[in-house]
């Protein structure tokens, strides 16, 4: 059996780790939007470093920021946003005041086999498979029509995300990882955790994995109240292991509500892979911890994320990718000087501007994690 190996990168324009494990290579680039620069040229970053490695396929591509009128004024396919390359989601921000684009975070692989899946004219996902497992990555999933009330659009995204699974014979309690970018979040969330409550209730989630999730505000070109991305796998060999992983520092959010766990590990022979999900200052009995205060939101975001971490036997410099999300722009500095302050090593972080779903969180965390033996 070949030996796993990671190796990452980092240079002016990006961050990178690249996987070779199970017969498959994986890639995570993280693209920070440089200070002043358009869209158009970020967008032609990704390309130009594309160009240059030809074989890898895009499983997913999330861009976090305002579109502005791009898609109205038929750019969207000049810039590969509208699903005829890959799947894309296109994140904006939860409050409406308008911010610019904050980064691209590029899933990729080669190496193995993969099927393209298509909904409604769209490219949503790829299904590969490795030595361990057979895996569905799918992004930009949302409701067909923006009319409806947002709890019946909740309801079509996680139909429609079953409907897509079942066409590459798999179901939902494969998901191990969600991500739902709800418009105008902190006026719906509990409605939104309810129609999800009960979907995964009929479906037997809670009797299975309760898949690793961030919930954030985002609105997106299209119009619709959510927008969803997910990962499934079915294991093929006894060495490939799924958990839920708890936080040592938190409840579950299963106690609150919120039917999520806090992080999902993947171990293989070589490997060990964990999925932080959407953390942010709450205290282990459920409430907000530090409102008002920023700074302190952020340490103990990060002192519970770390927490998670190192659990699992990981720590910072594991991390593969991560998105902060901010509820107010000024806010942002805090967190590179609190990285800076702890001597953290560079993340592969996009920071961006999106409502948390409550209104007195400031700050919000995802964190990927990967370390091979």
């Amino acid at each position: 059996m070949e030996r796993c190996q990671l190796l990452r990168g980092e240079t002016a324009d990006r961050h990178w780790a690249k996987l070779t494990c199970g017969g498959a290579e994986e890639i995570a680039v993280t693209l920070p939007t440089r200070p002043g620069e358009t869209p158009a040229h970020l967008f032609q970053r990704l390309y130009d470093w594309l160009a240059s490695e030809p074989h890898w396929r895009v499983l997913r591509q999330d861009v976090f920021g305002v579109l502005g009128t791009d898609a109205a004024s038929g750019r969207a396919r000049a810039y590969r946003l509208d699903g005829s390359d890959w799947p894309v989601t296109w994140v904006e921000q939860g409050n409406g005041h308008g911010s610019p684009v904050a980064g691209i975070q590029v899933h990729g692989i080669r190496g193995v086999a993969m099927t393209p899946v298509q909904h409604r004219g769209r490219s949503v996902g790829m299904v590969y498979e490795d030595e361990w497992a057979r895996h569905c990555v799918l992004g930009g999933l949302r409701p067909a029509d923006a009319r409806k009330n947002r709890e019946e659009q909740a309801a079509e995204v996680l139909d429609t995300m079953e409907r897509v699974l079942h066409q590459v014979d798999m179901s939902f309690t494969d998901v191990y990882r969600t991500w739902f970018y709800l418009d105008d979040i902190l006026d719906w969330y509990d409605e939104f955790n309810a129609v999800r409550n009960g979907f995964f209730k009929t479906r037997g989630v809670f009797d299975r994995l309760v898949p690793a999730s961030t919930g954030i505000g985002g609105s997106n070109a299209a119009g619709t109240a959510v927008v969803a991305d997910l990962m499934a796998v079915q294991p093929k060999s006894p060495g490939f292991k799924l958990r839920p992983v708890p936080s040592p520092l938190q409840c579950p959010a299963l106690e609150y509500g919120s039917s999520f766990s806090r992080a999902v590990e993947i171990v293989v022979p070589g490997q060990r892979r964990l999925l932080v999900s959407g953390t942010a200052s709450i205290e282990p009995g459920g409430a907000t911890a530090h409102v008002g205060d920023v700074r302190a939101q952020i340490k103990t975001t990060m002192e519970v994320v770390r927490a998670i971490l190192t659990s699992c036997g990981l720590d910072w410099e594991d991390s593969v990718r991560a998105i902060a999300y901010f509820k107010h722009t000024e806010d942002m500095p805090a967190f590179d000087q609190y990285c800076r302050n702890q001597g953290l090593p560079a993340l592969p972080v996009i920071v961006t501007k999106n409502d948390v779903c409550r209104d007195d969180l400031l700050f919000e965390l995802e964190v990927d994690a990967i370390k091979v033996d």
